[in-house]
């Protein structure tokens, strides 16, 4: 009987932990670092932390990064 519970128990937290990992696979997040950066997860396997001042020129700069894709379309690859 306690086999069984323990199995049972077991089977539930492997399909919660999957269930977890593809949520956060699909979202994106954003937190405050120990230094005070802004980290942003969800783009790959570890976070992307910048300072404000640097996520704020990146912004100013994303149209400039918008044309630079789409000129260089062709020498680009797409992660699945």
């Amino acid at each position: 009987m306690v086999d069984e519970a323990m199995r049972l128990e077991l089977e539930q937290l492997r399909a919660e932990n999957e269930a977890l990992k593809k949520a956060a696979s699909r979202e994106l997040s954003l937190k405050v670092s120990q230094k005070g950066a802004l980290s942003l997860y969800g783009l790959g396997r570890f976070p992307v932390t910048l300072y404000k001042e640097q996520w704020l020129r990146l912004l100013e700069f994303a149209e400039e990064i918008k044309a630079f894709i789409s000129q260089n379309e062709a020498g680009l690859k797409v992660k699945k």
